[in-house]
């Protein structure tokens, strides 16, 4: 078990999860939400991380957890999108999930983190957010 680090109300508050790789004990070879780069890095991947903007987007804590879980399980019964790839920012490996009308932005950086960005609920706001590469190079440093 690994900790996961979610940011409320500015205070880290850790949160027991399992960061294990749920699509290589699958018996198919390939999980129909993975995307080939997510699964090339997903056994790389070492640490979780929420930033405050996720945290405020959702508001609600448990919300928030329940997706996090259900996006690191690749459950796709939630989901009508997963891991779709959107583009690589500076290294960045930038992904997006769909839950009706939620889109949760979240990347892979170089130190092999997966950083929860944002979540919308409108999709122009999320189409905004993604051609605001200055922003989400800004947020993966911060975080």
């Amino acid at each position: 078990m690994l900790y996961l680090l979610v940011s409320v109300n500015l205070s880290w508050e850790p949160m027991e999860t399992n960061i294990g790789n749920p699509c290589a004990e699958k018996k198919t070879l390939h999980c129909i939400n993975c995307h080939s780069y997510f699964m090339m890095i997903r056994p790389s991947i070492k640490s979780i991380v929420v930033s405050r903007h996720f945290a405020r987007d959702l508001k609600n804590e448990k919300e928030m957890n329940s997706i996090i879980k259900d996006i690191l399980d690749c459950s796709n019964l939630e989901f009508t999108e997963l891991h779709k790839f959107e583009e690589n920012i500076d290294g960045n490996l930038v992904f997006r999930a769909k839950k009706e009308s939620l889109h949760i932005v979240y990347c892979v950086d170089k130190k092999m983190r997966i950083i929860f960005l944002r979540a919308f609920r409108n999709f122009s706001e999320y189409g905004r957010f993604l051609e605001d590469k200055k922003e989400i190079k800004r947020m993966v440093v911060h975080v």
